[in-house]
């Protein structure tokens, strides 16, 4: 029963903060940590592996989007640009955080620096709402598509947000809200899957250790919780993309973390 119960907390945290700007990887460490005390590197590898369950959503989300690149060239240009600048950036960065957080004693300090993060992502969607923003896919033009590509490649590092920074660059450039978090999401489905890979190639060892804490019928209860409050959690966030107070969840969760991450700190002094 415990197996299953956390199996449900793991996949409702990663469904949910998936498609929020507040890192879903950050909260997957977080709920890991306390269920089960893995070494950071451990608990940064499964985040990246529990987008699989987000993986299932987006792309039953946006079939017919998906469906419409035989002939949207737009759109198909769009996605491989942005894949293949996010893959060229975010590859080196995993493997760096991965060993940055290998042997790290104290969770406090990477908490601090996660929290960090998630305030500087708050106010730079704050600051991006306040332009005016009526564009859309057609208005961008290569040079867009690799600065969207770069701040996706940077959510590799632990604690910054790949909705967050990409809904927020999008919004700087003018893209109309709906159109940002579409936008963000549908480039979500390729990402997920080389980041799903990157953890098979580079982290089999530490994948295995966070595996080992589930049966079967708990991980598929994980992944598939993900997938379905994924689907909740899309559409009712396409449909709240105008309002302009979702900075304000991600600066509380950011002032959260750096106040958790100075209480471990201290403690462990």
């Amino acid at each position: 029963m415990s197996n299953l119960l956390y199996a449900l907390i793991i996949g409702f945290v990663q469904g949910f903060s998936e498609w929020l700007p507040i890192s879903s990887k950050t909260q997957v460490i977080f709920v890991t940590t306390i269920l089960f005390g893995l070494p950071l590197n451990v608990e940064y590898a499964f985040g990246l592996f529990m987008e699989i369950g987000s993986l299932a959503a987006a792309t039953f989300y946006f079939r017919r989007e998906i469906i419409s690149l035989i002939h949207d060239r737009k759109l198909l240009g769009y996605l491989l640009v942005v894949t293949i600048v996010t893959g060229v950036e975010g590859i080196p960065l995993y493997i760096l955080s991965d060993r940055l957080l290998t042997g790290a004693y104290n969770l406090g300090i990477p908490m601090m620096i996660l929290g960090a993060f998630l305030i500087v992502d708050g106010f730079y969607i704050r600051y991006s709402r306040k332009k005016p923003r009526n564009g859309t896919l057609n208005e961008l033009s290569m040079k867009h598509y690799l600065v969207i590509g770069a701040a996706q490649g940077l959510a590799a590092l632990p604690g910054v947000s790949r909705s967050g920074m990409t809904v927020s660059t999008m919004l700087f450039m003018g893209v109309n809200p709906r159109d940002a978090f579409k936008l963000s999401y549908l480039a979500y489905i390729p990402a997920a899957l080389g980041g799903f890979l990157t953890t098979i190639v580079f982290s089999k060892s530490e994948l295995s250790q966070a595996l080992a804490n589930f049966d079967a019928t708990g991980l598929s209860v994980a992944i598939i919780t993900a997938a379905v409050v994924g689907l909740v959690a899309i559409s009712a966030l396409l449909g709240f993309a105008k309002r302009n107070d979702v900075y304000k969840v991600t600066l509380f969760l950011g002032c959260l973390a750096l106040l958790i991450g100075f209480l471990a700190s201290v403690g462990s002094i």
